[in-house]
Formats: C-alpha cells, structure tokens, sequence
C-alpha cells in the first residue's frame, strides 16, 4: 500500500509539471539528473556521509553538523539531499557539500539504485524524513542511518495502529536525538529505546549566524539617527524589526506605526514581490524607503521612518537593529524562525498559531515571546514596551538566556556519531 501511494503521488507530480506548476516542474527536471550527478561526483574509495532534509528549515538544523564535519573531517564527502523545490533551489550551491542533488521518489528501484551509486559510510536524516524504502536498503547494506532534531508528537501516523508498517522501519534507525522527552516516551511505546534528548541544533545555528552577521550601515544610520552636525552623538530611535510578515501581519503593524511618530520600522516581508511592495507601500503613510534606494543613494536613512527590505538574506543580520521584533505568520500557517531574533536578547511579538512550535511556546513562558491575537492587542503591547523600557529589558533577557541554555545539541550529536 505504501509504495502504491507513493507512486500515485509522483503521478500526480508530474500531471502537475505538464500542466505548468513550477515547483512540481522543478522537481520533475531535477530528479533527471540525479543518477549522472552521483556517477559523476561519487568516486571509488570516496568517504560519503549522506545528509537529507526535506527543505530549507530542516537544512538549517543540519548544517552546524555538515560545517563541523567539513572543518574537523575534511576526509568525508558531504552528499546533501534535498525533497522539495525550495529546499533544493535556494541551496543547490551550498558551498560545504560536495554532492548537491535531489532525493529520487521512494521506490524500492530508487533506494536500490540511489544507495549503490551513493555508497554512504553513514545517512543523516533530519527532523520528519523517514523514507520506508530508504531506510530498508540502508539496513540492508548495514549502513548506519541516524535522525537528528528530530521531534515526535501524539497524533503522528507513527503511533496509530494503520501506521505499524512504518514504526516497524523506525525502529532500523541507528539512534534518534530528539528535541524533547516527550518524544522519547512516544518512541518507546512503539519499541524504539535508541533515542537521546539533546535539543534542536536550530539553536546553535542561530547562534552562528548572530556571531558572523555582517554590520549594515545603512541600516545602523536608520535605527541610530544622528542630528544636525557631525559631532552629535548618535540617539537610538524605538525600532520595530517585523520580519516574514504576510499581508494579515503588515495589516496590524502598519496602521500602528501611521499613528505613532515615536516608532521607526524596518519590514522584511516572507515574499518580496513587486505587488507585494506595492501593497505595503499603499498603506504607510509615513516617510520610506526600500532598502535598494539606500543602496543606490537615491533616500537617505536620515530621510526614511519606515524600510522595507525588499531583498533576500538581510532578515538575521538586521534582528541586531531591533529594540522589538516581530516574527510573522502567526495569523496564517504558522510562525517563521523565532529564534532568529530572539538570540539577539530582544523580546518578540507573534500572532497566535504558534502551538505547533516548541521554541514559540517555550518563549512564550519564559517571557521572551509576547503573543497578539488582534490588532487591538499589538497596540496595548506596543505602548506598553514603548513606555517601559525595563519590560523590552526583561523580555529580552529572557530570550537571550533561553537561547543560551538550549544551545550545544550540534556538539553532541557531532560527538556520539563522530567520536570526541
């Protein structure tokens, strides 16, 4: 049943491709090429260790051990597989791994034939990738398969009796490091006792990127304003980052920040389109700029009260410039990376679907997140963080210290499979 549903699902891709759908178009054009890039790129006697993540978020949790394997085992080749078009088209370049391909369809041919070219000392699954077919071959071949920042929880498929084919290949896995106990105890009741709590790696990776986050002038200028004449001394403004905001999230922000001349904002939207700027830029009604005017010289920070980035990969160095941040999606599918700006020890702000996310909640009680469900909300919180500035204080040493305290599960996964 599975390998039929599986093969129904790629039929459906495909119709998908012919009938124009980028992402399946993409995936489709790109799974040709798998079998000649691991010929090509997978040499006799090479040392391969096998890296798959679904998309960009479980690539993130995996890359503070694929970048400490490449600085401390230099002998091992990196094999990183990705399941989705957003995953593989963002990071098909990625520097520190060798072989960059897609993860062919799960079939028992695919996983014969994908382990035989790829001939992997040792797989590294992440987070919720767990391929049947996959996990059989590498069992096989007695290759030892581990899942990393991995997070179980009651209404998985995994623990319900339908679901008994594929708990029975769960439990082929070398050892499971799991992000909570929770997920400990639901492993053991389908007889998995190969499992260890160490955390989310998605917290040394933040960490990371806070310590090699590049300066922004531009935007420095912007949140430290200085006054008329060279030798005033820089006045920081109260500044509001709102990053991966949708158009639910800029509808309550915006409208706040038209009315309060005291709060400068920086918006980093999740889609940055030209009818999406545009749509924001309708409803400031205050002084902006996009951040490629700055660049091009054509606005002067000095002359701006609103930013909006309407560029990719600034979003984490520019957290840094925030006295409060804002973390969209949490009044669509779900909140975006919380602790990428709460490693910087300010608080956050989040819509309300947050639950499904264990960093969101465990912020939430420590005081670090600050959560919203109307607009009404946002701006009783605003005024209070505005008027009180031991409360930013607070809520951003509670985020701080959270982050401090959950980092270091990277170190141990490294070590148990890599040795000291």
């Amino acid at each position: 049943m599975y390998n039929i549903a599986i093969l129904l699902y790629w039929l459906l891709i495909r119709i998908a491709a012919l009938c124009g759908h980028r992402k399946a178009r993409l995936m489709v054009s790109g799974h040709r090429s798998v079998w000649d890039t691991l010929r090509t790129k997978i040499l006799p006697g090479d040392k391969v260790v096998w890296f798959h993540a679904a998309s960009l978020g479980e690539f993130e949790q995996g890359r503070p051990l694929m970048e400490r394997l490449r600085r401390e085992r230099p002998e091992y080749k990196i094999l990183l597989t990705f399941f989705s078009p957003s995953g593989y088209e963002v990071r098909k370049n990625y520097e520190v791994a060798d072989i960059i391909t897609y993860l062919p369809i799960d079939t028992p041919l695919n996983a014969r034939r994908f382990v035989k070219l790829a001939r992997p000392e040792m797989a590294i699954f992440i987070k919720y990738e767990f391929w049947r077919n996959y996990i059989d071959r590498l069992t096989y071949h007695e290759i030892p398969l581990y899942s990393v920042s991995s997070i179980f929880r009651k209404g998985q498929y995994f623990f319900k009796w339908w679901g008994r084919y594929t708990a029975a290949s769960l439990r082929k896995i070398r050892h499971f490091f799991v992000q909570n106990d929770e997920s400990i105890e639901l492993l053991a009741t389908i007889g998995i006792e190969q499992a260890t709590v160490v955390g989310d790696t998605r917290f040394d990776r933040v960490i990371d990127i806070k310590d090699a986050s590049k300066p922004l002038p531009l935007i420095e200028r912007f949140a430290q304003r200085a006054g008329e004449g060279e030798d005033q001394i820089y006045a920081p403004h109260f500044t509001l980052v709102a990053g991966s905001t949708w158009g639910p999230d800029e509808d309550i922000i915006i409208p706040y920040f038209n009315a309060h001349p005291a709060l400068h904002l920086i918006l980093a939207p999740h889609v940055v389109s030209a009818e999406h700027l545009d749509a924001i830029q309708h409803k400031i009604k205050r002084p902006y700029a996009r951040y490629s005017q700055l660049l091009s010289g054509e606005i002067k920070p000095e002359n701006a009260e609103c930013i909006i980035i309407d560029c990719y990969g600034l979003l984490s160095s520019i957290y840094r410039y925030a006295s409060v941040a804002y973390v969209g999606g949490g009044f669509g599918v779900g909140i975006h990376n919380v602790p990428e700006a709460a490693v910087y020890g300010i608080p956050v702000i989040i819509g309300p679907n947050n639950h499904r996310f264990r960093e969101a909640q465990d912020l939430l009680a420590a005081g670090g997140c600050l959560e919203i469900k109307r607009a009404k909300d946002f701006k009783a919180l605003l005024d209070d963080l505005m008027a009180h500035p031991d409360m930013v204080e607070d809520a951003g040493t509670a985020s701080r210290e959270y982050i401090a305290d959950h980092a270091g599960a990277a170190d141990q996964i490294f070590n148990a499979i890599f040795g000291e």
